[in-house]
């Protein structure tokens, strides 16, 4: 273990070694002070405390002990040495604490889960910082827009669930809710998690591909020849490292996670040491493992919130129709939502007007445009709704997927009737704006006759429509 000599008095002398973590940031461990004076009196004290912080902002903790040594009142030659010398129980707790240091020197891939809590919580402190100032921004553009009573909605909001965690989370919730929880992975699975930081905490998806490239090139060159040294062993300086590894997140927790740990080595023709990322040589069954996560590294994807399609049921009503829906809905801006208002007061007289069909399709195209989101509603056989929130670019088969999990018997093939009575197809790959079925629609439902019919002449009953948990939070519609 290196260890850096700073003076700091003329009493005083402190030791540090800086020791990485397997989440990429300088985890300053056990720092020593060495008290000395002009009499040759020295003492250790071990600081059992770890300081995490972001390379940008390092802090460095001390442990402090007495700075001057004790001054006696007698003057026998006897009790000076005594006065001097460590007492046993000094002389255990400094063989102890460099025991400690030199234990701890070696870097680990997992922290503690306080730990990793405390990482989270730097790490995303600006960001939080950030969307807070953009939800403030946010809220004074949609001030200016004429606020509707949330019990007037006919859905409160757009709602998310986190893969990883199950939580029910806002659109401005999202993203720090799961980069939290893919940092708390690290506990469980180092590899699992740094894969997962690695493709979702960077947005450019080229630069992911070409460190993934890279990475997956360290280790084929280790698969071939273990025993090649050169192989083994990461100069954090090296220019396509810096420009194409180290810049993506989540890179360097991967390679720690492989068994790469932080040594600093000498450099031909320079003074100074240099760090580099270091991995033993390999057993063939590690080297097999090697291959398992570099594949795994290959094979990742974006962790993504899942929209919350929030299934309701809803008896009959005579509002089937009438949607009111929150802003969220809208790809528009306060002032673009102004004018939407003012558009639709003029709809029925544009809708008077000669316009060819090439006219009609690019106006059509454009209004589709301004929708992130649809809410449709459809209406069963009994006269019960079915309501749920769907991407305006969601496909068909996605639609027919959500009514097939809502009901009882979702085996027996069934039709949905668009506004106008036009036949939905299961099987057609189209986008619900496609059907102009964005920002809402009703749509209908219907068992298939022919199946129907020979369900009746063997005596069958008509099946049962919706879902008990659905039947059970069922709502009148306002």
């Amino acid at each position: 273990m290196r260890m850096h000599l700073k003076t700091t008095h003329s009493n005083h002398r402190i030791l540090y070694s800086p020791h990485v973590t397997a989440y990429g940031h300088n985890h300053y461990r056990n720092f020593v002070m060495v008290t000395s004076s002009h009499l040759g009196v020295s003492s250790i004290v071990q600081l059992s405390h770890t300081v995490a912080t972001r390379p940008s902002s390092r802090r460095k903790q001390f442990a402090v002990i007495s700075t001057k040594p004790e001054v006696s009142q007698s003057s026998s030659s006897a009790k000076q040495q005594d006065r001097y010398a460590p007492s046993e129980g000094a002389q255990r707790a400094g063989a102890a604490a460099l025991a400690r240091i030199e234990q701890q020197s070696r870097p680990k891939v997992h922290t503690s889960h306080d730990a990793i809590r405390n990482q989270v919580k730097r790490e995303l402190e600006a960001e939080a910082a950030s969307l807070a100032e953009k939800d403030k921004a946010a809220v004074a553009e949609e001030s200016k827009v004429p606020v509707k009573d949330p019990a007037c909605l006919s859905v409160s909001g757009v709602y998310f669930t986190c893969p990883l965690t199950g939580a029910t989370l806002t659109k401005s919730e999202r993203e720090i809710h799961i980069k939290e929880a893919i940092l708390m992975r690290f506990e469980e699975d180092a590899v699992e998690a740094s894969v997962m930081m690695i493709h979702t905490f960077n947005k450019d998806r080229e630069k992911v591909k070409a460190a993934v490239d890279i990475i997956s090139k360290y280790v084929d060159n280790i698969c071939k020849c273990p025993s090649e040294e050169k192989y083994r062993k990461i100069k954090l300086s090296n220019k396509v490292f810096q420009e194409k590894v180290r810049s993506v997140e989540g890179s360097r927790e991967f390679l720690q996670a492989l068994g790469f740990t932080s040594i600093m080595l000498p450099v031909e023709g320079q003074e100074e040491e240099e760090e580099f990322l270091v991995l033993p040589e390999q057993s063939s069954d590690a080297l097999e493992l090697m291959k398992e996560r570099r594949d795994r590294l290959q094979r990742g994807e974006p962790v993504r919130a899942q929209l919350d399609r929030q299934p309701q049921a809803f008896r009959p009503s005579p509002n089937a129709q009438r949607f009111e829906l929150p802003p969220e809905f809208y790809n528009l801006t306060a002032e673009e939502l102004k004018r939407e208002q003012q558009q639709r007061s003029d709809l029925v007289e544009k809708n008077a007007m000669l316009r060819t069909k090439a006219m009609r399709e690019k106006e059509e195209q454009r209004e589709r445009r301004k929708y992130n989101y649809t809410l449709l509603r459809i209406r069963l056989p009994d006269g019960n709704l079915l309501q749920g929130t769907f991407y305006a670019w969601d496909r068909l088969p996605v639609l027919f997927g959500f009514v097939r999990e809502s009901l009882v018997d979702g085996w027996q093939p069934f039709e949905l009737i668009a506004p106008g009575g036009q036949k939905l197809e299961e099987a057609e790959e189209v986008a619900l704006a496609e059907r102009n079925l964005v920002p809402a629609a009703l749509l209908t439902f219907a068992w298939d006759a022919a199946v129907q019919a020979d369900i009746a002449a063997a005596g069958g009953k008509s099946p049962t429509l919706l879902k008990p948990e659905l039947l059970e939070t069922i709502r009148t519609l306002n």
